[in-house]
C-alpha cells in the first residue's frame, strides 16, 4: 500500500523526526519551483529517479541548481553502465509516487525491499535545511540533512553521500589543493 501525506508525517512523528511543511500550489519542474524559493525558507532541491543498464535503481537527490552530467555520474554512483531516467511506471510501482513529486521521503514505499539506493549529493547535505515533497508536489517539507539520513536509514536503506553534483566535484578539488590551516 502506498504511503499518504499523513503517513509520513506520522512515521517522522513515531521517529522523533521534526519537520515543517508549507503548502503550495501543485509544481512539477524545478522550473516552476523557482517562484517558491523567496516564500519557504531553506535550500531547494531536485529528484532524479535513475535505472542503469542492469536493471539497478538510484534516487538522486541534490540542490535544486545542481549541474549533474548524466554520462559522469554513473562511476560515481556505482551504476553498471549508462543511467537513464525511470520510467513513471516503474517510478510508481517502487516509490509510488508520480513524475514532479519525486522525493527522498518516497523512499517510505520501499521500506519491505529496498530497491532504490538512494544517494544524496555531498553539496547538497551542507545545507541545515533542506526542502523536499511530502508525496506530492502540492506541499514542500522542510528537514534537517542529518534527519534526512535518519529518515532513510529508518526506511531500510543506506544512503550514500556522494559528489555527484558538479558543484560538488569542485567543492572536493578546491579541498584537495588547498594545504590544511588555510
Amino acid at each position: 500500500m502506498v504511503a499518504t501525506r499523513s503517513d509520513l508525517m506520522n512515521f517522522f512523528s513515531h521517529a522523533d523526526i521534526r519537520v515543517q511543511t508549507v503548502d503550495h500550489e501543485p509544481v512539477f519542474t524545478v522550473a516552476e519551483s523557482e517562484k517558491l524559493h523567496r516564500d519557504i525558507a531553506g535550500a531547494h532541491t531536485k529528484n532524479l529517479f535513475l535505472k542503469d543498464k542492469k536493471g539497478n535503481l538510484f534516487l538522486v537527490v541534490a540542490l535544486h541548481d545542481a549541474t549533474i552530467d548524466l554520462k559522469r555520474i554513473s562511476g560515481v554512483i556505482g551504476a553498471s553502465g549508462r543511467v537513464s531516467f525511470g520510467k513513471p511506471e516503474l517510478l510508481w510501482s517502487v516509490l509510488g509516487v508520480q513524475p514532479g513529486s519525486v522525493t527522498p521521503f518516497s523512499l517510505i514505499n520501499d521500506r519491505e525491499e529496498c530497491i532504490v539506493k538512494p544517494i544524496f549529493d555531498a553539496h547538497m547535505m551542507k545545507e541545515p535545511i533542506l526542502n523536499y515533497h511530502p508525496l506530492l508536489n502540492n506541499a514542500s517539507t522542510a528537514i534537517t540533512a542529518s534527519d534526512l539520513l535518519k529518515f532513510a536509514r529508518l526506511c531500510g536503506h543506506a544512503p550514500e553521500v556522494l559528489a555527484v553534483s558538479d558543484e560538488a566535484q569542485s567543492s572536493m578539488q578546491a579541498q584537495e589543493i588547498m594545504p590544511d590551516g588555510i
